[in-house]
């Protein structure tokens, strides 16, 4: 099964993602985890992706669909999750292209609808181990009065992001709202898209998304 995650920065796309990789075994597609693993491989499309971030350039479409072909390619696992890409109406034309070049298909795209208001509470709340990335909310997931984090079990750092302040935040949601929203809209025409709570908790997100899968 190959779907996307769609939804604004905060929205916790990446831990429903980690999710889904331990309990179905499918195989999250970050677009930002393939570029620096591209960059460190020495391959030829590694290359390309290392000039072009040493001369400071936004990565073309075409590299990151290159580098989506080759994970479509190897190994599928339970599938992939489209995490991070499309961001665009073009973009999201390739990848469906892309996909049926592969012989693959897309059986569902999750839109993870969040209050504006709510998520910039959320993400302003928000720290992360500096060992192994877990994230904590002074609200609902307060950082351990020990200092050691119960993912891991390391006593750690933990830090918030430079960004994770309202100003930062609005931002990035704005330019979330004029690039990839017009998604939801592709999708739903589609017939393709389907629509869960981002804010609910972590588990009751979890079954929603099960929910949409096993249907």
């Amino acid at each position: 099964m190959n779907i996307i995650l769609l939804g604004p920065p905060g929205a916790g796309k990446g831990t429903q993602a980690h999710h889904l990789v331990a309990t179905r075994g499918m195989i999250q597609l970050s677009t930002g985890d393939m570029l620096r693993e591209a960059k460190s491989s020495g391959s030829e499309m590694g290359q390309r992706v290392a000039e072009v971030m040493a001369r400071g350039d936004l990565v073309t479409d075409e590299i990151v669909i290159g580098l989506i072909r080759e994970k479509l390619e190897g190994d599928k696992g339970g599938g992939f999750i489209f995490d991070g890409f499309p961001r665009t109406l073009a973009q999201a034309d390739a990848l469906g292209q892309l996909l049926a070049d592969c012989g693959e298909t897309l059986d569902a795209v999750i839109e993870m609808k969040v209050d504006d208001e709510a998520l910039v509470g959320r993400i302003t709340a928000r720290s992360t181990c500096s060992g192994c990335g877990a994230v904590y909310n002074d609200v609902t997931k307060p950082i351990p009065a020990d200092g050691v984090c119960s993912n891991c079990g390391q006593k750690t750092e933990f830090t918030r992001r430079a960004d994770d302040n309202e100003d930062a935040l609005r931002n990035r949601l704005m330019e979330y709202y004029k690039k990839t929203s017009p998604l939801i809209g592709y999708y739903y025409a589609k017939n393709m898209l389907r629509s869960v709570n981002g804010l609910g908790t972590i588990d009751g997100v979890q079954a929603s998304i099960a929910k949409v899968l096993d249907a």
